[in-house]
């Protein structure tokens, strides 16, 4: 189970009685905090008192239906809006442009021009950060077999997102965000872009998955944080949801949010 990973007083009214998971007490900072955090709209609450602490290491699951907070709290991590109320913390400070270096996000909607080649958006991402890998960028290209010279409006959908995903996983970031990394592509893809995310993320590095493809993506979770109107439900290791809950992560997630 992840270092800091702990669980939220909140379990869904649907949830099957079983016992908690204990946090394991640790020294070091925690990776990423959010401490009570609310987030508002207007009137509308998004996120209402959110409260859970990750510890270093491992890739996480962010799991809920749609409304329950996953993008809000992604783009909050990443200095895109900022908390009605509480506090979110990496590394034991408020997001800045000094967190930001230590975090590679992938977005749920291509964010790169499309008129560019594959070879200028690599020469873009090597200028703006200084952890970029430029060698393990272009060996993935070569392992998609792209033309670098291809610009990015000829390319499918699917290898659109691949491209972006390329340019995340190349830098050596101590969290990668992935908000749907796998949502916009064939089923033969995805097996792709788990692999490359296994086999490419930083050694010292956490991941933290947004998705609502559970049973593709179970097989490389390490925890999983269940969002329920703006609140952590559950916040567990998968290996515990398994012992205690005797469920799969997809089986359980089903039974929680239940229509």
């Amino acid at each position: 189970m992840n270092e800091n990973m702990n669980i939220a007083p909140e379990i869904s009214k649907n949830a099957p009685d079983a016992p908690a998971v204990s946090p394991t007490d640790t020294e070091k900072t925690p990776l990423l905090e959010f401490c009570n955090v609310t987030k508002r709209y207007g009137s509308k609450k998004v996120l209402d008192g959110l409260s859970f602490t990750l510890g270093q290491g491992g890739i996480i699951g962010l799991l809920g239906p749609n409304g329950s907070g996953k993008t809000t709290m992604i783009k909050l991590i990443n200095r895109l809006l900022t908390p009605s109320s509480g506090e979110v913390l990496i590394f034991g400070e408020r997001p800045s442009y000094k967190t930001a270096q230590l975090i590679s996000y992938l977005p749920d909607r291509n964010a790169l021009p499309l008129g560019s080649r594959i070879c200028d958006v690599i020469d873009l991402y090597n200028d703006f950060y200084r952890d970029f890998d430029r060698v393990k960028a272009n060996e993935m290209v070569g392992r998609l077999k792209l033309d670098p010279k291809a610009r990015l409006r000829a390319l499918s959908k699917g290898n659109r997102e691949k491209v972006q995903l390329i340019l995340v996983m190349s830098r050596r970031a101590m969290l990668y965000v992935l908000d749907e990394p796998i949502g916009g592509v064939d089923p033969a893809a995805r097996d792709y872009i788990l692999d490359t995310i296994l086999s490419n993320y930083s050694e010292n590095g956490s991941i933290l998955i947004s998705t609502h493809l559970i049973a593709d993506i179970e097989r490389v979770l390490d925890d999983v944080i269940f969002l329920s109107e703006g609140k952590a439900a559950l916040c567990a290791s998968v290996r515990a949801i398994h012992e205690q809950y005797g469920k799969t992560v997809d089986e359980l997630f089903r039974e929680l949010y239940r229509a």
